[in-house]
């Protein structure tokens, strides 16, 4: 069980470490589009080779940059069947297996594998490859999922759902396969060997017999981990191979957009909420985040392994209206608004980005509006973690890195928050 596998003690803690917030730099992609009527016209664009080809070879010249500029983290997502061009991320392991072999510093991960969908077994075994491709710098998102055109369709050998976590039957449903495989995938990465039977998916299966009539059992009960194999030679634990290079494994992160039910997991097992929520929600979030740490027994710092999620673009007034208006509004009207009712959607486009603006979601202005921003939130809840979004590549190449340079230089060091490197809770690896 998770929450058996180590209690921290905070004397150890080194409770006032303060330090820059980390900074993890998400990338989609986005396929670019004049507007939305050059994207229908060109549909289905998500499908378009030269244009999916130039920007996937295009980021691997962004991930060398990010990891110049010193970013703590590289981001990608796990999305599918986008055939309009959104968010065409349907392979998170194969994107950091590459961008692996170009950096030298920064970790690489994704936000996140959706669990609900995933078979825990394989997740374990393609995230603990990455681990030891990347030395140890690989984080593991893992989320819940929402987007119900490409889960119902993969998750459907587990009758997996979609949610908004709205509190529906949909959405206690899908909590509850998350939080199952989450709690395997950890066993898989910690454990010698594995034995579980939930709803959903056992290991072995079938689980009441074990694996019966498996040839090469006496090879495995004399070569393999024990307890394996039963007298009558049948397989009633796995041995998920390969262990992390982490130990006892790499950080994991899980995205949230603003459900209270998820915290409790969270807290009680040392895993990095990533808020897309309003400061207000994300500050009400973190102090529960603590409170329901000292349940378990756990002194967490407020800001602590938190994360906050922002957009960020530079410019007079003008210019910034311009870019979120270029950058972001169509997706945010056509895609983002449609699932989260919280949303303003307008059929005004400048109704739209004056409500994403408002929302707190959407930061930027001049140098000095952005840094009072910042301070702003900081003043309120320093989070440990900071993810930046830029719809690449509907946002050009160079907007995005300019626009990441100068929060780095220009905001980032009047930032502090709290540190959790080389801090384990309940057997989950702080960094």
């Amino acid at each position: 069980m998770l929450i058996s596998l180590l209690q921290l003690r905070s004397k150890e803690r080194g409770r006032d470490t303060m330090a820059k917030p980390k900074v993890i730099v998400q990338i989609y992609p986005v396929l670019p589009a004049k507007d939305r009527t050059d994207r229908e016209q060109r549909r289905p664009l998500g499908r378009n080779r030269d244009v999916y080809h130039r920007v996937l070879h295009e980021t691997l010249d962004i991930v060398r940059e990010l990891d110049e500029m010193g970013v703590w983290g590289i981001s990608t997502i796990e999305h599918h069947l986008h055939s309009e061009g959104y968010e065409v991320g349907p392979n998170p392991g194969v994107l950091n297996a590459w961008w692996a072999s170009q950096v030298k510093n920064a970790y690489v991960g994704a936000l996140g594998y959706v669990m609900a969908t995933r078979d825990p077994i394989r997740v374990a075994e393609e995230t603990a490859i990455l681990d030891h491709m990347t030395q140890g710098r690989l984080f593991v998102g893992l989320t819940r999922g929402y987007q119900k055109r490409w889960m119902s369709t993969l998750g459907q050998h587990v009758d997996a759902v979609a949610t908004v976590s709205d509190g529906s039957d949909d959405d206690l449903r899908n909590r509850k396969i998350f939080e199952e495989r989450v709690k395997m995938l950890v066993d898989c990465w910690t454990q010698e060997s594995v034995s579980s039977s939930n709803s959903h998916y056992q290991m072995p299966y079938p689980h009441d017999t074990g694996v019966v009539g498996y040839p090469a059992n006496d090879s495995i009960r004399k070569a393999g981990a024990p307890g394996e194999v039963d007298a009558d030679g049948n397989i009633q634990r796995l041995c998920v191979v390969p262990s992390t290079y982490t130990d006892p494994h790499p950080p994991i992160f899980m995205p949230m957009s603003g459900s209270a039910a998820s915290i409790p997991f969270m807290a009680k097992n040392g895993f990095r909420p990533i808020y897309f929520t309003p400061l207000k929600t994300l500050v009400e979030f973190s102090e529960m985040y603590v409170e329901e740490g000292k349940k378990a027994g756990i002194d967490y710092t407020l800001g602590e392994r938190q994360t906050i999620a922002r957009w960020i673009h530079l410019g007079d007034k003008k210019q910034f209206r311009e870019r979120v208006r270029n950058y972001d509004q169509e997706m945010y009207y056509h895609h983002y608004s449609t699932f989260y009712d919280n949303l303003p959607r307008s059929e005004s486009v400048e109704e739209n980005v004056d409500s994403m603006i408002k929302s707190g979601l959407f930061l930027g202005g001049s140098i000095a509006e952005l840094k009072d921003q910042w301070h702003e939130i900081y003043e309120q809840l320093p989070t440990e973690y900071i993810t930046l979004i830029w719809h690449y590549a509907q946002c050009p190449k160079e907007v995005m890195l300019d626009e990441l340079n100068a929060f780095l230089t220009e905001v980032l060091p009047e930032l502090e928050a709290p540190s959790s490197d080389g801090v384990v809770v309940q057997g989950m690896a702080a960094s």
